[in-house]
């Protein structure tokens, strides 16, 4: 049932004047779940005169809020900042109560979350981002200093300064000439405050959910200061080492996967954006990823350590081969080499990486595999990797004889198990270009443009939702495929294909 505007206004003005009466709670916090709901819908214009007095009721509730009652509260203020009535002195009375609020229910993660994205909804306008970040940044330094603090708090303050640098990231392709510099100076002014605690959290930290939060953060510091992040603290030398300081505890093969979870996109941001910087640590950095990638145990961080090197495979173009022999020179306990395991683990997580990652990380480690073939290497008919599995006649396996019989798999040619997943991934898009392409689908095209090359790491590379990669970006892996097997001496490999 839709109602007309005049009614909608007058619930709304009946809903904002009970919340500013001395009236029962629970009348409040119904009048406080009508304007949630009303206040996106209405006449702007007109509501706007009562909306001071709305936001000064918000934050006398706010200050004597039950915990059961703060989360209704929040969303209240939450859609009051969406449809577009914060001022500016409304702002600076609402952001230190928001920060507080935060600070006091930090064990109670579904209030963290309410509060963190008021203060997000906050920051999508530029100005008022620098606003936040003023009032938040003293505090967030405060808790990260080298103190016993309650359990999250530190954590919880470096996921607002990531949310900051988030939100500055996301206007630097909307700034005119005149704020043109300010995404980079909120990220100065987080860095020069914040930079030597969040590397100080990761190198000293035993707690996986600062060390998470704190690799992220440094990745966006990375990402919105580029080059430039060197030269802030002023001595470059000191900023990278301390990078690579930071990259080195996170890739240690003894530190819990947990705790290297997200050094994936970390990594990424070093390559992308100080390449020079990193092209002398190549090898050690190969090193490490393969010592990191043996011992993890989470398959999000496997998937996420792959990932790299399929971007070093692209980076290596067109000498994929001196990649290869990078790897082939590099041991690997329990195998000839670094390439034969990469491969071997490779091959055989790539149908997890569809599940675990989204269409980028498909598009960008299915054209890798495409490049490694088209090589032609020698090596990569001496490494045999997991085929599919053998299906057994023993009826339904139960978990007694899972352990007694654990699944068992063919083994193939490498070749043979690339042209495979090729072949899937084609079959994939053929089906998906020549279907209806139906609303309901799960998946989501990302065409040629949508991101930027210098920011798709950043945002896409933790992304997990589906996607339907095009049929240009995987034209490399169309070319490998049909030459590979239009090759007189891969007769065999057709075989096993068939």
């Amino acid at each position: 049932m839709r109602i007309s505007n005049e009614v909608l206004e007058q619930f709304l003005y009946a809903a904002i004047t009970t919340i500013g009466m001395d009236i029962p709670p629970p009348v409040k916090i119904g009048a406080c779940r009508a304007i949630s709901q009303l206040l996106p819908k209405a006449n702007k214009e007109i509501i706007q005169p009562q909306m001071m007095g709305l936001f000064s009721s918000l934050t006398d509730l706010l200050h004597q809020a039950s915990d059961e009652t703060l989360h209704l509260l929040l969303e209240t203020l939450q859609a009051t900042i969406k449809a577009g009535f914060l001022t500016a002195s409304m702002e600076l009375v609402i952001t230190p109560l928001i920060l507080n609020m935060w600070v006091s229910h930090v064990s109670d993660p579904f209030i963290i979350i309410d509060a963190i994205e008021v203060l997000e909804v906050i920051s999508n306008n530029l100005m008022k981002l620098i606003v936040v970040m003023e009032a938040e940044i003293p505090a967030c330094v405060f808790i990260m200093a080298p103190q016993q603090q309650p359990d999250g708090l530190v954590a919880g303050s470096l996921d607002l300064v990531t949310m900051l640098l988030k939100a500055s990231y996301s206007w630097q392709d909307v700034c005119d000439s005149i704020v043109q510099n300010a995404p980079t100076d909120v990220v100065k002014a987080a860095y020069d405050v914040c930079f030597d605690a969040v590397i100080r959290i990761i190198l000293q930290s035993e707690d996986h959910s600062e060390m998470q939060n704190a690799t992220e953060c440094l990745a966006y510091f990375i990402s919105g200061g580029k080059q430039e992040v060197l030269a802030w603290g002023g001595d470059a030398g000191f900023a990278m080492r301390s990078l690579l300081d930071a990259a080195s505890r996170l890739l240690d093969p003894d530190l819990e996967s947990s705790g290297s979870l997200f050094v994936g996109n970390y990594i990424l941001q070093l390559i992308l954006h100080l390449p020079s910087q990193m092209a002398q640590h190549i090898r050690d950095l190969v090193v490490a990823l393969v010592r990191r990638l043996q011992s993890a145990q989470i398959a999000g961080l496997r998937s996420s350590l792959l990932l790299i090197f399929a971007r070093l495979v692209h980076i290596s173009a067109p000498n994929v081969e001196q990649f290869i022999n990078l790897l082939i020179s590099i041991p690997a306990e329990g195998h000839a080499n670094s390439f034969a395991y990469v491969m071997s683990e490779w091959t055989e997580q790539q149908g997890k990486i569809w599940e675990i990652l989204g269409a980028y990380q498909i598009k960008v480690t299915t054209t890798a595999l495409a490049l490694l073939l088209s090589t032609k290497h020698a090596e990569l008919t001496n490494i045999n990797v997991q085929g599919h599995p053998i299906k057994s006649d023993a009826g339904i396996t139960t978990r007694s004889k899972a352990k007694i019989a654990p699944d068992q798999w063919t083994v193939v040619p490498l070749p043979a198990k690339i042209l495979a997943l090729l072949a899937d991934a084609l079959i994939e898009i053929q089906e998906q270009v020549l279907g209806d392409d139906d609303e309901d689908s799960d998946w989501e095209e990302i065409q040629e443009g949508d991101v930027e090359p210098d920011k798709d790491l950043l945002y896409l590379a933790g992304a997990t939702s589906a996607g339907k990669p095009t049929y240009e970006h995987l034209q490399a892996m169309a070319t490998a495929y049909n030459e590979y097997l239009s090759h007189p001496q891969q007769n065999c490999i057709k075989m096993v294909l068939n």
